[in-house]
């Protein structure tokens, strides 16, 4: 969110708005990692003088109406924007999600759509179990090759507990066999 409330203000499309020029920045500025103490201890003041700068543009009545939505939506989503403030877990943006996302949104463009309901169930089930994997630690193209040798042997079916293929359902050892670097033979589909 915050990525793009400064982008929207650079491209103009928030004109009169005064609060995204003066403290976005030095929101950016005091959280930018790698965020040492003094750094640190400056995010909660610019925070705070953005609240009261919305706040000020929001009771004043000569405010544009595009600038005046975008306060409103500032003031309603305030507390979930500022999560990061206390909890320097938590990034500022969501960047890292989105690029998560980004292949299978651009994707389906390419798919043509998935004409069956239980077909789109399927790719969206895919799609998060393959980024979920990798999160893990795990290596999908060993995973899938050990999920797909378990069908084969159930006769071309699901395994019976498929459940037991989940990353937090795996055995310890397993997890450590699905966890070692690609070789040439998981590239290869020859050398098996």
């Amino acid at each position: 969110m915050w990525v793009r409330v400064g982008r929207n203000r650079r491209i103009g499309l928030w004109p009169g708005c005064v609060v995204f020029g003066c403290c976005v920045g030095s929101i950016g500025n005091a959280w930018r990692p790698p965020a040492n103490s003094d750094r640190q201890m400056a995010l909660p003041d610019a925070v705070a003088a953005m609240r009261r700068q919305c706040l000020d543009e929001l009771a004043d009545p000569t405010v544009g109406i595009a600038a005046r939505k975008v306060l409103v939506s500032l003031d309603e989503h305030w507390q979930g924007l500022t999560h990061f403030v206390d909890d320097p877990r938590i990034p500022m943006d969501n960047n890292l999600s989105e690029r998560r996302v980004r292949g299978p949104g651009l994707g389906r463009k390419n798919y043509y759509g998935s004409v069956a309901k239980w077909s789109g169930q399927l790719a969206a089930m895919m799609f998060t179990l393959l980024a979920t994997l990798p999160m893990w630690g795990i290596n999908p193209r060993r995973w899938l090759r050990w999920y797909l040798e378990s069908c084969a042997q159930a006769g071309g079916k699901a395994p019976a507990n498929a459940a037991s293929f989940l990353p937090w359902n795996i055995t310890p050892q397993k997890l450590q066999e699905l966890r070692q670097d690609p070789s040439s033979s998981d590239l290869d589909p020859d050398s098996s």
